[in-house]
């Protein structure tokens, strides 16, 4: 099937790439020609597991390209599949503008009948302006447009698999024929009829998905519900961690514990500096907003927002309780990207730990496998390393804020022996505190208790007397 889609960012990107995968002839546009030529070259501007291989291969077998004109693009799929981006307002609304610009190219430049189908995360109701737009701004009568919701549900650092490989495909759809397109569209995953390059652990046996048909409205509000429940369920777990803190407990055995319960699932209810990343912040937002304009009390998520936003804060009052000082001290960073397998910073937590180290005169030095060119162009004040161990050197902190497998298999006897002060502050609680305290250690992390040595007991008063030389004898 001819398919068209607008936007080559994250979302349209592995979009794109995946439809064509699944044997599909794919046209991507966007309106940021340097993009654009970026890619028609076969270079992937954004760091993703699998996406470069499969982007190049299809390119090559002439089912994948890319083009600045957007008016012949849009004309030459049977599909148009908008992805484009919906940031956040001020106020914490979705941004629906380039929503609303893809819809007027669409109904102004369209010579023929189309399905049109969201594909960007939106706020609920938004198929129904999209179809006014399209209605409003349609040169040509004879032309219909037919509308549907897509939501995607991809994880950054392992998109391409859960693309091709889905718990669940939803489709919001208002006509049977819109039902049966997406359906054709979708077959060769539903079916696994193609070869896929991409296997994961449970690929060989995996499960087919599962196809939820819904009305559009009940799609778009599929999409913000679930992140925003998976935002929920981290606050809640940093919330367990502070209580674990006060009580003496071990965040790892009561999660660990949790998470065996189907009810619950052990998933997401990993303690530590929150989460971040341009998808949940975004659409905790949008969601509240929606709420609060539908008149429905949301303070939950208000408070999941909260407590996520005071994780900066509990981390930086663990790092000047170490410390003592900020001030002047060589302070090393261990990830910067929001999350391992991405080289996505957006609302990344270590950019604000960073602000702040700054900000009270610390020397920072960093370094993460993927993401250190875009931090550097935010902080140049910032000494970017070649490797784990040239951050630790003579370092009198070292601060893990992203949790890559690479940090977890780091020879730390040698990086003890490097650094001036053998302090860690594990902002992802990656590492095993007993075994980072044997090698020696001071080591700090969310919601795990430090071992230390019980206190001598004082002796009683009687046991006091016993052993206490005589009065006469003191005299």
């Amino acid at each position: 099937m001819r398919i068209t889609v607008i936007g080559c960012g994250y979302v349209g990107l592995v979009t794109g790439t995946c439809l064509a995968e699944a044997g599909h002839q794919v046209v991507c546009t966007d309106n940021d020609a340097e993009r654009v030529q970026t890619l028609k070259a076969g270079v992937v501007p954004i760091y993703e597991p699998h996406l470069d291989g499969l982007l190049t291969s299809n390119m090559r077998a002439n089912r994948l390209s890319f083009t600045g004109d957007a008016d012949s693009a849009v004309n030459s799929g049977d599909a148009i599949f908008i992805c484009v981006g919906t940031p956040p307002k001020e106020n914490g609304d979705a941004d629906l503008s380039a929503i609303d610009n893809v819809a007027r190219l669409i109904a102004t430049e369209v010579h023929a009948s189309k399905l049109v189908v969201e594909k960007s995360t939106v706020p609920a109701q938004t198929g129904q302006q999209l179809k006014r737009v399209l209605s409003v701004y349609r040169r040509d009568s004879a032309v219909e447009f037919r509308v549907a919701s897509n939501p995607e549900f991809l994880r950054e650092g392992s998109a391409v698999e859960d693309f091709l490989h889905p718990e669940r495909i939803v489709l919001g759809v208002e006509d049977e024929n819109s039902e049966k397109q997406l359906h054709e569209i979708y077959r060769p995953i539903l079916e696994a009829k193609f070869h896929c390059p991409v296997h994961w652990s449970g690929c060989p046996s995996a499960t087919p998905p599962k196809l939820v048909v819904t009305t559009i409205n009940s799609a778009e509000l599929i999409k913000h519900a679930s992140n925003s429940f998976l935002a929920m369920k981290i606050s809640y777990a940093n919330m367990i961690a502070d209580l674990c803190e006060k009580v003496g407990a071990d965040i790892k055995e009561v999660v660990n514990a949790m998470g065996l319960d189907p009810r619950i699932g052990p998933q997401f209810l990993n303690a530590g500096l929150g989460f971040g990343g341009f998808c949940l912040p975004k659409d905790v937002q949008a969601f509240v907003r929606l709420a609060e304009r539908s008149g429905v009390n949301f303070n939950m998520l208000k408070e999941a927002e909260q407590v996520n936003k005071r994780r900066i804060d509990l981390f930086m009052e663990k790092i000047r309780q170490a410390l003592w000082v900020i001030k002047d001290k060589q302070v090393g960073i261990l990830g910067l990207a929001f999350k391992a397998n991405t080289d996505d910073i957006r609302f990344a937590p270590s950019l604000e730990v960073i602000r702040r180290l700054l900000a009270e005169g610390a020397q920072v030095r960093a370094y993460d496998q993927e993401a250190m060119d875009k931090t550097s162009a935010i902080f140049p004040q910032v000494q970017f390393c070649r490797g784990p161990h040239d951050v630790a050197r003579d370092a009198d902190a070292l601060l893990l804020l992203t949790e890559w497998p690479e940090f977890r298999q780091l020879d730390w006897t040698r990086i003890y022996e490097l650094m001036s002060r053998p302090l860690i502050l594990d902002g992802r609680n990656l590492l095993d505190p007993a075994t980072m305290m044997d090698i020696g250690f001071e080591y700090h992390s969310f919601g795990r208790p430090v071992e230390k040595p019980l206190p001598q007991l004082m002796p009683s008063a009687s046991a006091m007397l016993d052993s206490s030389p005589s009065i006469s004898q003191q005299t």
